[in-house]
Parts: structure tokens; C-alpha cells; sequence
């Protein structure tokens, strides 16, 4: 028996590698799969470039909610893949996984997150260095901690990609949580006293795996809606079409640097 048991169940780490459903037996690796990958949350400019032309898809994941195509970016040299990962930490990670075994290796994720920091314009970059581990996925990866950090290669490429687009950026913690639901003022106190500039949904997950499975990956976020005054501030977040399409642009840039 491998599994430390633990008061609560979800500090029951095993250590035992091996799964009953393992990606790389269950799924055969992709002729001519990139290693360098995007993982975006921004269905709009998946869309937008695949209207223009500039994806072609090489493979497809399913889920109970349909397809999540996998694409080759037109052009990309050293070659980059890009896809959806859909939302939430548990989805997330199953697809990271399944990308993995496909045969990728280097990845750089965007996204939008919760400011908890008012000095955050919506737009503004954040990179994290560390998620806190508010969630449940990157438990079963790695044994309980408070903290997870991106892979240091890719983080180093992250950074070096932005420094030499001259665009400016932050470097903080992030709180990656299960329940949007349930951020409440003392949670957002909480986690800003513990060094937090952010809040999203899958950081902890995909840094996680990303240390489990041997493969590099950073994340790149841009601050959205706000958090950090007595109501919540949509600051209609979403609809900031020009950072979203840079934003993928910039991480494509880093991740062929990995």
C-alpha cells in the first residue's frame, strides 16, 4: 500500500506512478505532433484564426461536452500546437495529459484572471511564480503542499519573451480555486496576505502535471475582473479582444523559445 492516509481525504497522496487509466497506453503518440504547444483559455481567438486561416487541426480530444480540437499553427517555426483546455482545474489536467501523450512537451498557457490587486488595470500581465494550491487536482500529482511552481525553463522563456517585446508585466503568486462561487472577502484577504495578485481556476493543476509528468510549462495571465474592493468589478473583462489576441501571440513567441 502506497497511499499515506490522512485525516482528509484529499491529502491521501500515492505514490504509486502508475494509474489504472494511463494516458500513454490508452493514447498513441501523433506522427508529426509538435513539442511546443499553446494552451489558451480564448475560444474567440481559436475562432478568429482559424477563420483566417492560420490553424490547421491535426488531432481532436473529446469530453462528454463534445470536441476540443488540437491545431497546428500555419507557419510556426520550430512548429507550435494550440488548443482549449477547457474550464477548471480537473478538465484541464485530464487534457494537458492527453496532449502530453500525444507527444507535445514544452507548453506556455494564457488566460484572464481575478485582480486582488486594484493597481491592476484590466489588460496588465501577470506571470506567476507560484499557485497556490486551492484546488483539488494537483493533489492526487503531487504530495500536499501549499504551493506548486511553473517549470523553471519555461518560466525563464515566458519572461525573456516579454522582455524583449518590451511589454511590461508582473511577477506574483496566483490562487488557483474549484468554487467561483465561494471567493469571499476574507478568502481574497487571505490570500493577498499571502502573496497573491490573482486569482483563476487551473494554474496549480497544470503547473502539477506539468512537474509529474516531466514536461515544461509556464502561464501567462492578464488581469480582468477585480476582486480586490468591496464588490466585484466585471470590468467586462472578457471582451478585450486586442490583449486577447496579443496575448496568444506572445505566448506562441515564448513557448518556441522552450
Amino acid at each position: 500500500m502506497t497511499t499515506t492516509r490522512q485525516d482528509f481525504p484529499i491529502l491521501d497522496y500515492d505514490v504509486e506512478r502508475a494509474a489504472m487509466l494511463e494516458p500513454s497506453k490508452l493514447i498513441a503518440r501523433l506522427p508529426g505532433m509538435p513539442k511546443r504547444c499553446v494552451i489558451t483559455f480564448f475560444n474567440d481567438v481559436i475562432s478568429h484564426m482559424l477563420a483566417g486561416g492560420l490553424l490547421v487541426e491535426i488531432a481532436e480530444l473529446r469530453s462528454e461536452i463534445g470536441r476540443h480540437p488540437i491545431y497546428r499553427v500555419e507557419g510556426s517555426d520550430p512548429p507550435v500546437a494550440l488548443f482549449h483546455p477547457g474550464i477548471g482545474a480537473p478538465l484541464a489536467a485530464g487534457f494537458l495529459e492527453e496532449v502530453i501523450a500525444l507527444g507535445a512537451s514544452k507548453f506556455v498557457a494564457c488566460g484572464g484572471a481575478g485582480t486582488l490587486d486594484a493597481a491592476h488595470a484590466v489588460g496588465n500581465l501577470i506571470v506567476p511564480v507560484a499557485a497556490v494550491r486551492d484546488e483539488g487536482t494537483s493533489y492526487h500529482y503531487l504530495p500536499p503542499a501549499a504551493e506548486v511552481e511553473p517549470t523553471p525553463a519555461a518560466l525563464a522563456a515566458l519572461c525573456a519573451a516579454l522582455d524583449d517585446a518590451g511589454v511590461p508585466y508582473e511577477r506574483t503568486k496566483t490562487w488557483t480555486t474549484d468554487a467561483i462561487y465561494r471567493e469571499t472577502r476574507g478568502k481574497v484577504a487571505l490570500r493577498r496576505n499571502q502573496g497573491c495578485g490573482c486569482v483563476e481556476m487551473e494554474a496549480a493543476a497544470l503547473f502539477a502535471v506539468a512537474r509529474f509528468r516531466g514536461v515544461e510549462l509556464a502561464q501567462v495571465l492578464y488581469a480582468g475582473d477585480d476582486l480586490s474592493g468591496e464588490f466585484w468589478d466585471s470590468r467586462s473583462w472578457s471582451k478585450r479582444w486586442g490583449v486577447r489576441e496579443g496575448l496568444v501571440q506572445l505566448a506562441m513567441q515564448a513557448c518556441q523559445r522552450i
